[in-house]
């Protein structure tokens, strides 16, 4: 498709649809850690910063366990990690923080329950918090981190013969679970090139999976792969290819963060702002958006936002939030019948672009590549970016 006819095809989504610009975005991240795991900062001093930064919703997914209970941990006499305590009873008060001091210096902190810190930040349609978990276990050790959103009971690690066998029990526990109790909740495959921990044949053994995550923030986890493995966007579209032969619905990209330090700031250390995921939803509930998730009505982003996308009836059209003296190149990929390798279908340079989907092409999807470089990267150089979920052509009626 060459630009001209993209501009075209952009020009009359302008025209005629009303959908592409009468819809309400959410911004979430589904994966970050607190002190309740590997993290180093408070949940309330977490929630409160993506809530002063514009995120309405956030998945708090700590390591093996749930934010509750009795727990007290040792704050380490390191001079930065009590700046961090202090800064937590400045900011919340002596009413609302418990701590004790013991002999020799050593000084504990309660950590606050997810039903006792919730409703403190919990405003209807500006703000929810989403009961998660990361089921983090390993196969000769191979890490295998799955999160689940909107769990509502523990679910232990799995243990099997293989990285994919240990995956699918982890995905059908979860969603056991959500058909047990009628309560909506999605599981999805974390930072698969973590110490290189899954690999793409892995994910095409699964069943069930529609998540992924296409970029995570953390310094150790090889987005981009390296000179023999390959990178999570083109695992996503090779994944893709394989689920359509075995006639397996699509697998979509999430973006996250997965934040585990909040006081130290750099490409070594796994900061919060560096992932997210816009979720077109009709309200701000937990079941509203997993039903937008699942039906594909969301993007991933490191920066970039959309101020419109369409995807249907084998049409895709978005058009990006620009900023000043920022460029923005448009790409859409895919995979063509016949084909052994993933496509760049067409290019365009500019704000909006739209892609008709061809009989020949098995999925498409969209990356939006800007020229502003991200604040904190991941990686030193990086741009800030967007990625659209994959569509099939659908044969018309």
């Amino acid at each position: 498709m060459t630009t001209k006819h993209l501009l075209i095809v952009g020009l009359a989504y302008l025209l005629h649809s009303t959908t592409a610009f009468s819809q309400t975005w959410y911004k979430g991240n589904l994966h970050t850690h607190s002190l309740w795991s590997d993290g180093d900062d408070y949940p309330e001093m977490i929630m409160d910063w993506y809530k002063a930064n514009g995120y309405h919703f956030v998945g708090l997914s700590d390591h093996n366990t749930f934010q509750e209970g009795e727990r007290w941990i040792q704050v380490p006499k390191a001079p930065s990690r009590r700046r961090v305590f202090e800064r937590y009873l400045r900011n919340f008060g002596k009413d609302w923080v418990h701590f004790r001091t013991l002999p020799g210096d050593t000084l504990e902190v309660r950590l606050k329950t997810l039903p006792e810190y919730q409703p403190y930040f919990e405003e209807a349609g500006k703000f929810l918090i989403l009961k998660s978990e990361e089921i983090t276990s390993r196969y000769f050790g191979r890490p295998i981190h799955i999160n689940a959103t909107n769990v509502q009971e523990y679910i232990a690690p799995a243990t099997g013969s293989s990285v994919a066998h240990i995956m699918q029990q982890t995905i059908d526990a979860v969603y056991a679970q959500r058909k047990a109790t009628g309560i909506p909740m999605i599981a999805h495959i974390n930072h698969p090139n973590f110490v290189w921990g899954v690999s793409a044949e892995d994910i095409m053994e699964v069943r069930g999976e529609r998540f992924f995550e296409v970029f995570n923030g953390h310094p150790s986890v090889y987005n981009y792969g390296d000179s023999a493995r390959m990178g999570t966007e083109e695992m996503w579209d090779r994944i893709n290819f394989s689920y359509l032969q075995q006639q397996k619905p699509l697998l979509y990209g999430l973006a996250t963060d997965d934040s585990h330090n909040y006081f130290l700031f750099g490409p070594t250390y796994s900061n919060s702002g560096r992932g997210w995921v816009m979720v077109q939803a009709s309200a701000l509930s937990a079941s509203a958006l997993i039903q937008s998730m699942e039906a594909g009505r969301f993007y991933a982003s490191t920066g970039v936002t959309l101020d419109s996308l369409y995807q249907e009836s084998n049409r895709i059209y978005l058009r990006v939030q620009s900023e000043p003296s920022v460029q923005y190149t448009i790409q859409f990929r895919g995979w063509k019948k016949g084909g052994s390798a993933p496509t760049l279908l067409a290019t365009h340079s500019g704000t909006e672009a739209a892609y008709i989907i061809q009989p020949d092409d098995l999925f498409v999807r969209a990356t939006v590549i800007s020229s502003k470089p991200k604040f904190n990267p991941y990686q030193p150089g990086d741009v800030e970016q967007a990625w659209t979920q994959p569509i099939r052509y659908q044969k018309p009626n």
